[in-house]
């Protein structure tokens, strides 16, 4: 019989995998994946606990990755430099996995039908917004106070707001896939006029 607490093999099991992938990865890796999963702004010696290395190796791949544009730089409440995964970086991200998943003409069908249950959304409610939806349905509740309010489903709210990110994700996507062909558009007729 084992006589070992199972929350200290946890942290043994916990502990080994962390040694493994220290072992099988650069500091700048384990940076970028750390910092690649973090959305509200955190401090360089948080990156470094996360990412198994030095907060002086932490700033400076963090000050590498906000120059490539990876990552978002703030000034914390003492002066001091937070970090966190930029937005721009992640509409890329998600672009580019759109676009590696999804054909163009299919994305074009799949932008008309979300744009159409956008404005479906919008006339069904009488607003341009989820968030003016909210703000309607305050203002209601406030002059109709005697009133019994008919409650929107949350479910609903939520499906509106996702259907708004991923159309916009899609609009990404079609963008830099249209940006893309007239690059490698451009690449070709600069190499067809070259004599080989």
């Amino acid at each position: 019989m084992n006589d070992r607490d199972p929350l200290e093999e946890f942290a043994d099991v916990n502990e080994a995998v962390g040694e493994d992938w220290e072992s099988e990865t650069t500091p700048y890796e384990r940076i970028r994946h750390v910092i690649g999963h973090t959305y509200s702004a955190v401090s360089a010696e948080s990156v470094a606990d996360d990412a198994r290395t030095a907060p002086k190796t932490a700033r400076k791949h963090l000050n590498t990755l906000s120059d490539e544009g990876f990552v978002e730089t703030t000034t914390g409440e003492h002066g001091g430099t937070l970090y966190r995964r930029s937005p721009e970086s992640l509409v890329v991200e998600q672009a580019a996995d759109i676009l590696e998943h999804v054909s163009t003409d299919e994305l074009i069908t799949r932008i008309q039908d979300m744009r159409e249950q956008l404005t479906e959304y919008q006339s069904t409610f009488g607003v341009e917004s989820p968030e003016a939806l909210a703000v309607d349905q305050t203002n209601q509740a406030l002059t109709e106070s005697g009133s019994q309010q008919d409650e929107i489903d949350p479910e609903t709210i939520r499906e509106w707001k996702t259907l708004r990110r991923n159309l916009a994700f899609a609009n990404a996507a079609l963008s830099i896939g249209n940006a893309e062909q007239f690059v490698d558009g451009d690449r070709r007729s600069t190499d067809d006029s070259v004599p080989a």
